[in-house]
């Protein structure tokens, strides 16, 4: 199994290579053109991709920013979320 068909050691990746390699399994699995024990290995690459950069989005967008609310609970503006 090369690297790019490895389902695990997506973590270090950023979120762009992730998303490439990702496009990449879509288009190679609408292609049609791949083995079924191939298109089952990309397959769970690509799920493990997509949880990747589901987590990194998260973790970005909370990094943004927080809504800051009133003793209403109606927005009253934001604030960074990890101030430094």
């Amino acid at each position: 199994m090369t690297e790019a068909t490895k389902p695990s050691d997506v973590s270090g990746l950023s979120f762009e290579r992730a998303v490439e390699e990702l496009e990449s399994i879509v288009a190679r699995l609408e292609r049609g053109d791949v083995a079924l024990e191939e298109s089952i290995k990309i397959y769970e690459r690509g799920e493990a991709l997509k949880k990747h950069c589901e987590k990194l989005l998260s973790a970005a967008e909370a990094r943004v920013e927080k809504i800051r609310l009133d003793r209403d609970g109606k927005p009253a503006g934001t604030e960074p979320l990890d101030p430094q």
